[in-house]
């Protein structure tokens, strides 16, 4: 077991953990943080996608002690006072969300997106969420969904 200090969602985190384990079992397994999803374990779907010191990665392929000494945000850390991000709020505002599975890591795609370029064009929003595959909705009200996000400033 090695130690793994982190700041998760803006909250100092260390733990043991086996050097093998992936981000995501920390996640989930460790942590109960749930709104990661596994989906195909392979960094194919990135419905497990992460923000690591601000950039969107799929934690199913990303060790976890890599993300010692280092800032972590989940979808859970993306509420305040009980109040929805932008970009959460858009998502269910422009009807975004069908199923739910992939929506955590295109939320947390998109923010990374948003934080890098608060006012993207619809090419630049595809290519920033077409890392997390989604069965149901077919893209557009996604895409509807991050560029409303970022006209009200969704970072």
């Amino acid at each position: 077991m090695q130690p793994l200090v982190m700041k998760l969602n803006g909250q100092d985190v260390t733990l043991q953990i086996d050097p093998s384990t992936m981000l995501v079992d920390v996640l989930r397994d460790e942590l109960h943080l749930t709104g990661t999803k596994v989906g195909c374990n392979e960094g194919e779907c990135g419905a497990c996608t992460v923000l690591v010191d601000g950039l969107a990665v799929d934690s199913c392929l990303f060790p976890a002690l890599k993300a010692d000494h280092r800032e972590v945000n989940t979808i859970e850390g993306l509420t305040s006072d009980d109040e929805l991000h932008p970009l959460q709020q858009t998502f269910i505002e422009v009807g975004a969300v069908q199923c739910g599975f992939c929506t955590p890591g295109m939320i947390m795609a998109a923010k990374a997106l948003l934080d890098e370029n608060p006012s993207p064009d619809e090419d630049e929003i595809k290519r920033a969420i077409s890392g997390t595959l989604c069965r149901c909705t077919g893209y557009t009200k996604i895409v509807a969904a991050v560029r409303a996000a970022a006209g009200k400033g969704g970072k």
